[in-house]
């Protein structure tokens, strides 16, 4: 007997279509994750703490982020996950309906936007990543609603009452699980964290370790990619590989951030 507690619901990917062009929950989910990110921006802005002090800067930053997190998230998945290399078709980094987006790319991505946008208002990119590392985890939440929408990135299978039924298996949602830890669990964590002044560093180390944390420990439940599988020991995963050492940078951002401001408050 099936033990599957929920089938899935089996949502066209596509919401309407205009001629040759068509739009997708993916794409929206995207949107609606920046949309919201902006809004919350412009709320912090101009908050004592803050380095963003304008509505005008939030909303310049916000863009940057969008064109990090896009370029860098394309290109990141055609070097880390993609079978089709964009040597062979370059075009396939603007095919964004298509679907392939890499967190870990994105990540590289938006750290050079905001090295890009700190330069442009005489500050450090720590000091814009400490700013922005709330709104980051509202574009993966709703991003991962998309993979789960076009039926994507499954899990394991599972007999837990909470898997989902999908193509006569009972399968881990996992798309689902980043969603509420990488995403929403993430976000409510770091705004709470950055509603009071912190040591420079602290919240970039902080998004850091959660952030790679919960990717390393779901990959134990998500299915790899097929051509690539596990890399090691027939369960490390390549996004595992890649978060392990976001954990270890951001431990060591803490460290710092805390150990100066202990040194700072003993002199």
């Amino acid at each position: 007997m099936i033990p599957a507690m929920i089938v899935y619901p089996d949502i066209d990917p596509v919401i309407f279509s205009i001629g040759a062009v068509k739009i997708r929950w993916y794409g929206l989910m995207y949107v609606a994750g920046f949309l919201v990110a902006w809004w919350l921006a412009r709320k912090r802005a101009g908050v004592a703490h803050s380095p963003i002090k304008t509505v005008e800067q939030a909303d310049d930053l916000i863009f940057y982020a969008m064109l990090g997190v896009i370029l860098g998230g394309r290109i990141g998945h055609a070097l880390f996950y993609s079978e089709t290399s964009f040597f062979d078709d370059p075009f396939y980094l603007f095919r964004i309906w298509e679907g392939g987006m890499a967190f870990h790319g994105g990540l590289l991505g938006v750290l050079f936007a905001m090295w890009l946008f700190g330069r442009k208002l005489n500050l450090t990119m720590w000091q814009v990543t400490d700013f922005m590392a709330p709104f980051v985890p509202l574009g993966l939440g709703f991003g991962r609603i998309g993979n789960f929408i076009n039926g994507e990135l499954w899990g394991k299978p599972t007999d837990l009452p909470w898997g989902f039924l999908y193509n006569g298996q009972v399968l881990h949602a996992s798309q689902l699980y980043e969603s509420l830890l990488e995403g929403f669990v993430l976000f409510a964590i770091l705004w709470w964290f950055t509603a009071k002044p912190r040591p420079y560093m602290a919240v970039s180390g902080l998004f850091l370790v959660l952030y790679g944390t919960f990717r390393f420990l779901i990959e134990f439940v998500r299915v790899p990619d097929a051509h690539l599988g596990y890399l090691f020991a027939d369960w490390v995963t390549m996004g595992q590989i890649l978060s392990a050492p976001m954990i270890i940078v951001g431990a060591v951002m803490l460290f710092m951030a805390y150990g100066r401001k202990s040194k700072e408050a003993a002199a």
